[in-house]
């Protein structure tokens, strides 16, 4: 009964604020609410307190006894939504799929059925010995992305 209250503020929250979405959202014991959220230009801590605040201040603190978490997601967390795809086109992002091939490249599309990548690889000269730098380019559907992450470097 309280989970689905939850949702109902959150996605009256989510209508007023339509460039923020919805990553993650759960009940742990002690009703224990966390939510976490990303935005299309980021997530700023006022977000998130936009997002707790429409929580809490519309439950009864003494028909419930509630904690609530909001959270964006981190840098080092996976991509999950098109969304987060779409936001991240232009940065390196490493994929794994559902068959275990993992590659690295430069998040050159995404939209909302697949996601394209494209990285450069040294392969032998089709005549001659030597090798040749060749552009590869992988598109999968995210029904076949088992895992996504964007590639934080330091310079």
């Amino acid at each position: 009964m309280l989970k689905d209250k939850v949702e109902k503020l959150l996605n009256e929250a989510f209508e007023e604020r339509p460039d923020i979405f919805l990553i993650d959202f759960k009940m742990g014991a002690g009703n224990e609410i966390k939510v976490i959220i990303d935005g299309d230009d980021g997530v700023k801590l006022s977000d998130c307190m936009f997002f707790s605040r429409a929580v809490e201040h519309n439950l009864d603190r003494e028909e419930y006894d509630f904690s609530i978490e909001v959270l964006s997601a981190g840098a080092s967390s996976p991509l999950s939504s098109p969304r987060q795809f779409v936001k991240n086109i232009g940065r390196d992002v490493q994929i794994t799929d559902r068959e275990k091939r993992t590659e690295t490249g430069l998040l050159k599309k995404a939209d909302k059925e697949e996601v394209t990548i494209t990285w450069k690889a040294r392969e032998p000269k089709p005549i001659g010995k030597g090798k040749v730098t060749v552009e590869k380019e992988w598109t999968l559907s995210y029904e076949d992305v088992k895992q996504a992450k964007v590639v934080i470097k330091f310079n």
